[in-house]
């Protein structure tokens, strides 16, 4: 049989029965067009935290006191871990092709200027900090490089909390309330957005030395760095290590790279992009059941086609081939409606939702399409090796 009789026995059988076609083909283009929706808006959240990350910088080194994955004692007890001091941070200043270090606490605390009172994000750093996490002074300055112990009482507000509290007032050389001490506004950051959660523009920073006083600590959060770019982040991690255990006598401290977080994050939530596209999966096994019981339908309703073919010589390979291809056609002609529909629902719901990010993956789509022949072929094989094993005399026969 040529493939141009072969194509048109194929589709003259699917445009017979309009109807269960147009139900079968929306049975897989549902299932595709969920996967496609839901791994563009898994891919699009995917991107946007990497991106998020990205814009610190690729070349920082966070060290937090404790060692990740360390067992402590029984509860209660207090932990022998070494707390992070700021003149550890003056210690790593001091490591090979480190550039910039920034010692920090955070924590939230009443604001208040000119009658208003903000509780917010008071995030206590060093001078290098901007320039560690590649941020930004938009007017005035940056604190200055005051000695932590005696630093001045000077603040830098983020451009959310600069509006709450001054609206359209330049705000310099304004004095203002932080946990009850008096501070004075030197400078505006630029706006950041938000950063897992965190308003960076809805935050006060203050010298690192006056927030351990603020929130009545003896040792610092974490200790940020940044480095010479050109060596490698293994390199500058390995003389940190060992500049930090020398100074705690042991490693009592949890160092990652800035490229260890994104890498990690970047399995996280690619790990949870690929589940997302297989919870839309699932509606696709429903079409290929779909699949399987049209193609048995449509094999007892043609018995006598299959004996009057059997009867004019054509192989039962013949008839195999011709029942499969019904079925991939219905799988392939639904999936590529269900592209179609689940590429424009996702577009248009970014265009909609600006704040949903959304990026259509090729390489889900190209699977999916795949995924819905797959099924299609594995659907149809059934009714398909039943058609084909007919004995011609009993077909003729059948009514």
């Amino acid at each position: 049989m040529r493939w141009q009789d072969f194509l048109g026995l194929s589709l003259r059988a699917l445009t017979a029965h309009r109807l269960r076609s147009f139900l079968t083909l929306l049975g897989i283009g549902v299932g595709i067009a969920a996967v496609i929706l839901l791994t563009s808006i898994g891919e699009g959240l995917h991107q946007f935290v990497l991106k998020e990350f990205g814009q610190f910088g690729t070349n920082v080194i966070s060290v937090t006191p404790g060692r990740q994955g360390a067992r402590g004692g029984p509860p209660g007890l207090p932990s022998t871990a070494r707390e992070l001091t700021l003149a550890d941070a003056e210690a790593l200043a001091r490591v090979p092709w480190v550039r910039k270090v920034s010692g920090s606490v955070s924590g939230n605390a009443e604001v208040r200027a000119r009658g208003r009172v903000r509780r917010t994000m008071v995030l206590g750093v060093g001078a290098d900090m901007q320039e560690v996490y590649s941020m930004r002074v938009r007017v005035g300055r940056f604190l200055p490089p005051d000695d932590p112990a005696s630093a001045r009482a000077f603040v830098v507000l983020g451009a959310k909390l600069k509006q709450e509290l001054f609206g359209a007032a330049s705000p310099l050389g304004e004095r203002l309330e932080i946990g009850g001490e008096r501070y004075r506004v030197i400078g505006i950051m630029e706006e950041k957005g938000q950063f897992l959660g965190v308003d960076l523009d809805d935050t006060a920073y203050i010298p690192v030395g006056r927030a351990l006083g603020l929130y009545n600590r003896d040792g610092l959060m974490e200790i940020n760095l940044t480095y010479d770019e050109t060596v490698a982040a293994d390199k500058v991690a390995a003389a940190v290590r060992k500049a930090l255990a020398a100074r705690h006598g042991r490693e009592d401290f949890t160092l990652i790279t800035q490229a260890d977080m994104l890498a990690t994050l970047s399995n996280i939530l690619g790990i949870l992009t690929a589940a997302v596209g297989a919870l839309g999966g699932i509606s696709l096994l429903v079409g290929g059941v779909g699949i399987v019981t049209i193609m048995t339908i449509a094999v007892t309703e043609r018995t006598n086609e299959i004996g009057l073919l059997v009867a004019l010589g054509a192989r039962r390979r013949t008839i195999l081939l011709l029942f499969l291809g019904e079925a991939v056609a219905l799988a392939a002609i639904g999936g590529v409606l269900g592209l179609a529909a689940g590429a424009g629902v996702a577009q248009l719901a970014g265009l909609l939702v600006p704040a949903l990010p959304v990026a259509t993956p090729w390489r889900f789509v190209l699977a999916a399409e795949a995924l819905a022949l797959a099924i299609g072929l594995a659907a149809g094989v059934l009714p398909a090796r039943r058609a084909a094993r007919m004995n011609a005399v009993e077909a003729l026969r059948a009514e």
